[in-house]
């Protein structure tokens, strides 16, 4: 093995992966060499060897299975300092460091395994879209929380959506998709109610109500200053809040991506940056104030959510990656890797590979931190939440890294994963939170196992599971226990639509499909229903197998722990909010909801769902 290859294997890049087919792929020398330096390894870096590792996992409450030769002191997580020789003590759960001569090691104290939920079932929504034609706007927090008291009372266990992570509205309306943020730690202001008018239609215009919104944020901001409450909670946050509130203020003078600033501004440490902070103090202040009340409005909704009886309350979403040249990197550019993207390797559904356009973690960064970002990330997200997904869970294992703007094939870049999975422990445990694994699509050996392990909830989707020709589905009582099953997701087609085959309509009237492939899959289709349909006939009873309670019927009966029932099918929607694969071409995360918060609560079909559910021993348990 050459110094390239021998470089790349100590840093986790993979030099040859197995496709959806079979095929067995080798990493070239380049793309070795970019993912190297997007590490900030270097040719000329050295990699020393070393007696302890970055970091080891222990048992909370118990003492590390570590030997260390000589002298030791521990730094606790709290800021407390423990000295001595040979074995070391029992810790407290938490990210610890370890120094012994020259050498730190992370100690992550974690529970072994997390408990799983009861049983139990909730719903999900739409966030942005919660508010119905006639009424216009955007679906806001308050709306959120109208209806989580609702379906709370119904019975339902918890309430989804999709991320809520600060974006680019400050400069650019069109950057609206939930799943590419510009920081995650940060929230979206966009859902903070005003009150103010809207214009009425069918879809969502962000170009529009993102400017009206803001406008009537700042005027809330210069009509009624906040208090101490406000000039307190800005010390608390400290300096971590003012570079994302300067980053904001610069946006509006310099556009919503930092990669197309000036030089001098690209670095937050410049003598421009710091003097802009002093020019731009005002601005720095009301980004801020933004943030202060997001996460009080945040927090209301959670409350109301838990008293009307939900026992997990909001299901937030964690998004994969960040935007390469959004606040989250501008404000902590050495935590991610410089010139790839995570993506995904060619397959049947994007034969030429896919480039998520998303920056992601840096393992050297992270391990030599003591995964600190990871645990900053998740504890936020769990602040205000009872449920949080983390979206594509693969990358905690391995991660596909496209190297950017030379058309180099990408390579898989191995995560540690035992770490990751104890930091997720750790977070979740602080505060009784659960935590689901979105562990669809080709999923590495041994991933599930680990998810099982840690008590970390997979995802199932009704609609995927079966097998043969014609296809069998997969009966209530083989599902896995540790898992939330739902019958699709936000990507793909609603349970009308699934019935109608509208995604494969679309998909072929625009280009995706090709006739002659859509028709094989609306025959598919056609067998695929007449499958469920069997299936839901052992569970009905005299129900029209096209009722979406007949579907509640198969998902209240599995054996998974949780269960999710997207709002579309409560409102005999076709209307799929997410078409993967197209940007303009579908109107993604734009189509309103025929029905507003209250009225969903009120509907018939949920009340329906949630009888089934109690029905399966899917009760609330608050």
């Amino acid at each position: 093995m050459d110094d390239l290859d021998l470089r790349a294997a100590k840093a986790g890049i993979l030099g040859e992966y197995r496709d959806l087919y079979g095929t067995w792929h080798s990493t070239p020398p380049e793309t070795k060499t970019v993912l190297l330096a997007a590490m900030g390894l270097a040719e000329d870096t050295p990699m020393p060897s070393r007696d302890l590792p970055k970091w080891q996992v222990s048992v909370q409450g118990e003492p590390p299975a570590l030997k260390v030769p000589g002298h030791w002191q521990i730094t606790l997580e709290d800021g407390r300092a423990l000295e001595g020789t040979g074995r070391l003590p029992a810790l407290p759960l938490g990210r610890h460091r370890l120094d012994a001569g020259d050498e730190t090691c992370w100690l992550l104290s974690a529970p072994p395994r997390l408990a799983l939920p009861e049983r139990n079932w909730g719903l999900m929504v739409p966030l942005a879209c919660l508010r119905p034609a006639s009424v216009g706007g955007i679906g806001s927090f308050d709306d959120l929380a109208v209806l989580a008291e609702g379906a709370g009372a119904q019975g339902a266990g918890f309430l989804g959506i999709n991320p809520i992570h600060a974006g680019f509205h400050v400069a650019d309306p069109g950057g609206f998709s939930p799943y590419t943020p510009s920081h995650r730690r940060r929230l979206s202001p966009l859902y903070l109610p005003t009150g103010t008018a809207a214009t009425p239609g069918a879809l969502v215009d962000f170009a529009s109500e993102t400017p009206a919104r803001l406008a009537a944020l700042e005027a809330e901001f210069r009509n009624a200053p906040p208090g101490p409450g406000f000039d307190a909670w800005l010390r608390h946050e400290g300096d971590e809040l003012h570079r994302f509130a300067l980053h904001q203020a610069l946006s509006e003078k310099l556009g919503a991506y930092w990669n197309g600033w000036d030089a001098a501004y690209q670095d937050p440490k410049s003598p421009q940056v710091a003097q802009a902070a002093r020019d731009l103090s005002e601005r720095i202040r009301f980004h801020a104030w933004l943030q202060y009340a997001a996460e009080g409005a945040v927090t209301a909704a959670q409350r109301r959510a838990q008293a009307a009886g939900m026992a997990h309350g909001l299901y937030l979403d964690l998004a994969v990656g960040t935007h390469p040249h959004g606040a989250e990197t501008w404000t902590d550019r050495a935590n991610f890797a410089t010139g790839a993207s995570l993506g995904a390797p060619p397959d049947a559904f994007a034969p030429q590979g896919q480039n998520w356009q998303l920056a992601p973690f840096n393992p050297v960064a992270l391990e030599d931190s003591g995964f600190e970002a990871l645990a900053l990330t998740l504890r936020q997200q769990l602040r205000f939440c009872g449920m949080l997904r983390i979206d594509h869970i693969i990358g905690f294992e391995r991660a596909y890294w496209v190297p950017d703007g030379n058309n180099l094939p990408g390579a898989y870049v191995q995560m540690p994963r035992e770490a990751m999975f104890a930091v997720a422990r750790i977070e979740a445990a602080r505060c009784g939170g659960v935590i689901i694994g979105e562990d669809l699509g080709v999923i590495p050996d041994g991933l599930h196992h680990a998810m099982d392990e840690s008590g970390l909830l997979g995802c199932r989707l009704a609609c995927f599971e079966h097998r043969g020709d014609p296809p069998e589905f997969k009966r209530p009582e083989d599902y896995d226990e540790a898992v939330i099953a739902s019958f699709t997701t936000h990507d793909l087609p609603t349970w009308k639509g699934w019935r109608a085959g509208r995604e494969i309509g679309i998909r072929e009237s625009i280009g995706l499909t090709p006739p002659e492939h859509a028709e094989g899959m609306k025959s598919w289709r056609g067998r695929e229903i007449a499958g469920f349909d069997w299936l839901s006939g052992q569970f009905r009873g005299a129900l029209d197998p096209a009722a979406p309670e007949a579907m509640f019927h198969v998902l209240a009966a599995t054996r998974a722990r949780l269960v999710a029932v997207q709002v579309e099918d409560l409102l005999d929607s076709d209307v799929q909010p997410n078409l993967p694969g197209t940007v303009w071409e579908y109107p993604n995360w734009r189509q309103r909801l025929p029905l507003g918060p209250q009225e969903i609560a009120n509907t018939p079909v949920l009340a329906n769902a949630a009888r089934i559910m109690e029905a399966s021993g899917r009760r609330r348990h608050s």
